[in-house]
């Protein structure tokens, strides 16, 4: 009996290589890579073995594997889920409904936002030019407390003295992140996880490092000042831009980021 092929599993074929292609881009470059290659062939044998061949008895031997391979996915891609599943969330995703909802939104609110971002940015900005090292994290939807250890904690409006006062290099809690959130410095000196992308620049120092480890495991983002170099970095669903200009991080924290 021949295989009956139509549009529908056209469809269906199209669907699936494009979410192991997004898995694939989510998961390359982490350590867990050549699993996910290793499954996924595992996954196409079965599917001949079962489907197109029928082969009964090695066909339910590999439903069995498939079965606890489920459970061991789950525990071998637990931040890889999770990461992908913020990505579908991201704030990025769904700049159209932000839009929306800053243009029904209270009108005080968004001076209130224009004033922070403006300020972060005029922070920034100085800390660039004196080559002051920084790591701002942007808290968005998911909570960090679980990937990150919280220094101290404060409650500041952003200001752009108090955060070029905090980063001062003779400052005791210039060393770790701020972590803004509401529009508020709600703590500093934080310790970030680091990134596993094994295919980031070597170039790259320990906050740039951190910044991408922070957006890897959640929605929020990061901005990062060279100390070294004097550059602004924005980092965001684990992937940076280096080199950004004032007016280029005006311009993306103006648009939702923080």
């Amino acid at each position: 009996m021949g295989l009956e092929f139509g549009i529908k599993d056209i469809i269906d074929i199209l669907l699936v290589a494009i979410l192991f292609h997004q898995l694939y881009k989510l998961f390359r470059g982490t350590g867990v890579n050549n699993i996910f290659i290793g499954i996924l062939s595992l996954i196409v044998v079965w599917f001949f073995v079962v489907y197109i061949f029928q082969l009964e008895l090695l066909g339910s031997i590999l439903n069995q594997l498939m079965n606890v391979g489920i459970v061991a996915l789950i525990v071998i891609f637990q931040n890889e889920i999770r990461r992908f599943f913020f990505m579908v969330g991201s704030r990025n995703k769904w700049r159209f409904i932000n839009k929306v909802a800053q243009i029904f939104g209270n009108k005080k609110e968004e001076e209130t936002d224009n004033m922070s971002v403006t300020q972060l940015v005029i922070a920034c900005s100085h800390m660039a030019k004196s080559k002051t090292g920084a790591l701002i994290v942007l808290v968005h939807k998911s909570e960090l407390e679980e990937f990150l250890h919280i220094g101290e904690r404060i409650d500041a409006n952003i200001n752009a003295s108090l955060i070029e006062n905090i980063f001062f290099k003779n400052s005791p809690l210039h060393d770790g992140a701020m972590v803004i959130s509401n529009k508020k410095i709600v703590s500093v000196a934080s310790i970030l996880p680091i990134s596993e992308n094994q295919h980031i620049p070597k170039h790259l120092g320990l906050r740039h490092r951190a910044a991408l480890g922070i957006t890897e495991r959640s929605d929020a983002s990061a901005i990062v000042v060279s100390e070294e170099k004097g550059t602004i970095s924005y980092a965001v669903d684990g992937k940076i831009s280096i080199n950004i200009s004032p007016e280029e991080l005006q311009k993306t924290l103006s648009a939702g980021a923080i």
